[in-house]
């Protein structure tokens, strides 16, 4: 029986495509593809199939039912497909490779999207501002920007995210959790990104590069920042006293001169700071650290300073003494 279905004739050609069926009515509902034909209408929200088992399976998203269980997790799901491709995590049947890269995919559709990444094709585009994605999640996601909404909201604190997973990274502040451990010193990280920053504190990788002056940074940001050397550009202005900066972390330590905030606190002897360089300096008051040696006569300082103004017993270079000048120059008007 099998073979004689395999065998059979197809009598029936798509005039457009040259596709051949075995039956008329196959022939029929093909046609649908070419003429966009949609005899199958949803009561519920007007949604139109080509072919009526199509209409079957959407009505389950109006009445909930889940016919297609797993044996092994008891999820439920509304298609016979969406059943296959989730049997693929329990048995780890990736079926869909990369003819490039030789990556595998659970889902033929995942295969399609990955495509793009060697294609470079962008068919989704934002009609606001003409940028293109290769996803239309991506779309979705970047539309946001043009309205403004930000539907993802923190149960916690009320803040709310355009998309999903930066919400989910802002959940790991409230819960303390870090997913991403350094294997070379077990430093452990909420976001991923700040694990690959810190990689690089080991392997000595700086990507970003001063054109201006051949700086190499580690992160993009810190290459963004000291461009501003270079243009004289500081976006960050004190509400207070009009104070202008080039990095924003700049004006918030500037920021505690005027609300008097120190929040670095010595767990020793309870003194505060504005910094948390300050406080690092203190505490080798505590400690009897000196990590600044003299290559000379190798004499320890606490602070970098102190190094360089002793250093100058060794150069003979006269340091700027302001009380000597003050006095010098008063003499020289009461002549």
């Amino acid at each position: 029986m099998e073979e004689k279905v395999q065998n059979r004739e197809k009598p029936y050609k798509c005039d457009v495509c040259m596709s051949e069926f075995a039956l008329k009515r196959n022939l029929r509902r093909h046609m649908r593809v070419h003429t966009g034909e949609k005899p199958y209408k949803c009561d519920v929200c007007m949604s139109e199939f080509a072919l009526k088992r199509n209409l079957r399976r959407h009505m389950r998203v109006h009445t909930g039912e889940k016919p297609y269980k797993c044996d092994v997790c008891m999820s439920e799901f509304t298609v016979k497909e969406s059943l296959r491709n989730h049997l693929r995590i329990h048995t780890g049947e990736k079926p869909y490779q990369c003819g490039v890269c030789m990556s595998e995919f659970i889902q033929k559709g995942n295969l399609r999207r990955h495509m793009r990444i060697h294609s470079g094709e962008k068919p989704y585009k934002c009609d606001a501002c003409m940028s293109e994605f290769a996803q239309k999640g991506h779309l979705r996601s970047h539309m946001r920007i043009h309205t403004g909404e930000k539907p993802y909201q923190c149960g916690v604190c009320m803040s709310e995210f355009v998309q999903k997973g930066h919400l989910r990274r802002h959940m790991r502040i409230h819960s303390g959790e870090k997913p991403y451990k350094c294997d070379v010193c077990m430093s452990e990280f909420a976001v991923k990104i700040n694990l690959r920053n810190h990689m690089r504190i080991h392997t000595g990788e700086k990507p970003y590069k001063c054109d201006v002056c051949m700086s190499e940074f580690v992160q993009k940001g810190h290459l963004r920042s000291h461009m501003r050397i270079h243009t004289g550009e500081k976006p960050y202005k004190c509400d207070v006293c009009m104070s202008e900066f080039a990095v924003k972390r700049n004006l918030r330590n500037h920021m505690r001169i005027h609300t008097g905030e120190k929040p670095y606190k010595c767990g020793i002897c309870m003194s505060k700071f504005t910094h948390k360089g300050n406080l690092k300096v203190h505490m080798r008051i505590h400690t009897g650290e000196k990590p600044y040696q003299c290559g000379v006569c190798m004499s320890e300082f606490t602070q970098k300073g102190h190094l360089r103004s002793h250093m100058r017993i060794h150069t003979g270079e006269k340091s700027y003494n302001y009380n000597a000048s003050m006095s010098e120059f008063s003499n020289e008007g009461n002549t």
